[in-house]
């Protein structure tokens, strides 16, 4: 997991060649400026899903998983808080496309909006969409990155 603002994100090129594709495209172009849904970048190795999220209170909500993808997340309007934890927990139901869920209580805390950015790797357990200072929606872009074949 990486918590940074956007002005460090050339920081983190040659973790990997589709995370380098991402900071490329947030470099230079608006991310405001995209239409909602989905918007390839590099085809099925790099999107991003841009949405209206409503945000949730912590308590009552699982983390969720990838195993192909990390997440970068960015407010676009608002601010969402979020968890992150590496304590796994017990399976909550079935694993389905590329996401699943486990009872594990969030560790790490943090907050997006104000040109931060968080980076969760594949199997990394984090909570997005944490109503925040009473923030209760934001326009967000999730970038898909694909880290696994």
């Amino acid at each position: 997991m990486i918590c940074d603002t956007l002005q460090h994100l050339e920081r983190y090129r040659g973790l990997h060649p589709n995370l380098d594709t991402a900071i490329d495209y947030l470099l230079t172009h608006d991310l405001a400026a995209l239409p909602l849904g989905r918007t390839e970048v590099d085809g099925d190795k790099v999107f991003i899903n841009l949405m209206d999220a409503t945000l949730h209170p912590d308590a009552g909500y699982h983390p969720e998983y990838h195993k192909l993808y990390a997440d970068l997340q960015v407010d676009l309007t608002g601010s969402e808080g979020w968890g992150y934890t590496n304590l796994p927990g017990a399976e909550i139901g079935e694993f389905t496309g590329d996401c699943g869920f486990q009872a594990s209580a969030s560790v790490v805390t943090g907050a997006l909006g104000e040109g931060r950015f968080v980076l969760f790797f594949p199997e990394e357990l984090h909570k997005p969409g944490l109503v925040q200072h009473g923030c209760v929606s934001v326009r967000k872009a999730v970038v898909k990155i694909r880290m696994e074949e």
